[in-house]
């Protein structure tokens, strides 16, 4: 089976990217997701996180992700800690999803593949793109983050440029270009790849 990753900055638009993959019946799999889940609902999980971060839970158990991203956006080696924590147990849920799968590629979405190293375990990479000036404003108006917490977020993800270097394939979501041309195109593409 095909394996495809998906990638890009905060406000790039991997989400609708992904969201158009999915309607051309590929299966996508987000790994910031599978992290919340299992951020919220692996009870080892959890206690590392209480440990490393003191109690980021509330009363009812629900992970209070605002405290979290405060905390850890300021801090580079509490970020890094929380990725060797949640990071192996994403890896593995995402192993176990695709093999249930049966269908010729599937897309494997995650806004730090390269960071994380998963990328090695992939056929190709799409970078999803947008310029900055664009990110924040689509962030600012999804979220609800200061202009600061994204610029943080921002300088603490890898460069589009040293991204650019890896990646495969650039899909450009500037508000100008269609996104469909550029993923009917690479699907076609992906299908082919997967058939030979």
């Amino acid at each position: 089976m095909f394996k495809v990753g998906i990638t890009g900055g905060i406000g790039s638009g991997k989400t609708i990217v992904c969201r158009i993959f999915s309607s051309l019946d590929v299966p996508v799999y987000n790994a910031d997701d599978a992290a919340k889940n299992i951020m919220q609902h692996d009870e080892n999980i959890k206690q590392e996180l209480k440990t490393l971060l003191g109690n980021v839970y509330d009363e009812e158990g629900q992970l209070n992700r605002k405290k979290v991203a405060d905390i850890i956006f300021k801090n580079p080696t509490l970020l890094a800690a929380i990725n060797n924590i949640v990071h192996p147990a994403v890896v593995a849920h995402a192993i176990e999803w695709e093999q249930q799968l049966n269908t010729p590629y599937f897309i494997r979405e995650s806004a730090i593949l390269f960071e994380s190293g998963t990328n090695k375990n992939l056929d190709k990479i799409i970078l999803v793109d947008a310029p900055e000036a664009i990110r924040i404003e689509r962030v600012l108006q999804r979220d609800n983050r200061s202009r600061e917490e994204i610029q943080s977020i921002i300088n603490q993800q890898w460069s589009t440029d040293k991204k650019k270097e890896l990646a495969d394939y650039i899909i450009v979501n500037d508000n100008q270009q269609a996104l469909l041309p550029q993923i009917v195109h690479l699907h076609q593409l992906f299908l082919a790849l997967a058939n030979t």
